[in-house]
């Protein structure tokens, strides 16, 4: 359980905030107006100021370790602070109910293919349904391949051929989707969804390891589009395949990037949570791009090739 919150009154946060950071150096910086950072040897706590407030988010490898930054961050505080029960990455809820179905409802709804899709998809892959994007996410996917003016697209990870579909219907006529997965049986259920939406000609469907079909392309700029939703220890080498060969402009997409709550959580060591916060970490310093990360289901970021 090492995630733990606190919040604590007070009239100045920022001052409070910038005390903190000035009593913790080297352990602490400023990381943004109202927002600090603390690293300590058994884990860290981030420190936002918000109106009348400091909130206090610390994070451990485990519970000795989470305990060890409570009590340093207490005492530099010098009054009581009450933390919250420490949860895990797993609990954390990034989008509530309430919240999902305002979203579905205020959003361009899928029509009646997209529906039927998504319905033969939970009919034949049972529990895999889960990894189908939602409505609201391919609604996304389409409009952001509009707004970039895409031509030439690739997508990691087809499954039954959704996201394909969102992305080749937003395509002109002469544009093309490279998409790359490794099943049969379940890319055999997109084929007649992309044939009835005329876009099976758009979508050249590549059998095989996505990394091999990625390292086997020119390695010139020639995508305008780029979707990511496979394998997680996988996102690593596909995002590094993959920006080289995005055009000045082009868009890289990737799905699951909270990974059911596990990348906030240091004591998810899975190799996916590790790969998943290698990644993040990778584009947010990347200087070859801009990037925004949404709480979009699971979490999505959309980058931008500078």
């Amino acid at each position: 359980m090492p995630l733990s919150t606190a919040r604590l009154t007070t009239d100045h946060p920022d001052r409070r905030l910038a005390r903190l950071v000035e009593e913790l150096k080297p352990d602490a910086r400023l990381t943004g107006p109202g927002r600090g950072a603390v690293t300590l040897p058994g884990g860290t706590c981030t420190v936002l100021s918000a109106g009348k407030e400091l909130l206090l988010i610390a994070a451990a490898a485990d519970a000795d370790g989470l305990a060890g930054v409570q009590d340093e961050i207490t005492r530099h505080l010098q009054e009581p602070v009450v933390w919250d029960e420490p949860v895990s990455g797993h609990q954390v809820e990034p989008l509530s109910p309430i919240i999902e179905d305002y979203l579905l409802a205020h959003c361009t709804p899928a029509d009646d293919l997209l529906r039927e899709l998504a319905a033969t998809t939970r009919e034949l892959t049972g529990r895999s349904a889960g990894m189908q994007i939602s409505a609201d996410e391919g609604a996304l996917l389409g409009m952001l391949v509009r707004l970039a003016g895409a031509r030439q697209a690739i997508e990691v990870g087809v499954f039954t051929g959704y996201s394909s579909l969102c992305i080749a219907r937003a395509l002109p006529d002469d544009g093309r989707l490279i998409a790359c997965d490794v099943s049969t049986e379940w890319t055999s259920i997109a084929r007649p969804f992309w044939e009835r939406a005329g876009v099976a000609d758009r979508i050249d469907l590549r059998i095989g390891p996505a990394i091999g079909t990625l390292r086997a392309l020119p390695a010139e700029p020639a995508f305008d589009f780029a979707f990511v939703d496979a394998d997680k220890p996988g996102y690593p080498a596909y995002y590094e395949e993959i920006v080289p060969r995005l055009r000045p402009g082009g868009l890289l997409v990737l799905d699951n990037v909270f990974l059911g709550g596990q990348v906030f959580d240091p004591g998810c060591q899975g190799e996916g949570a590790v790969a998943m916060r290698r990644v993040n970490d990778a584009i947010a310093r990347d200087d070859r791009l801009d990037c925004v990360m949404l709480p979009v289901r699971d979490g999505v970021t959309i980058a931008r090739k500078r």
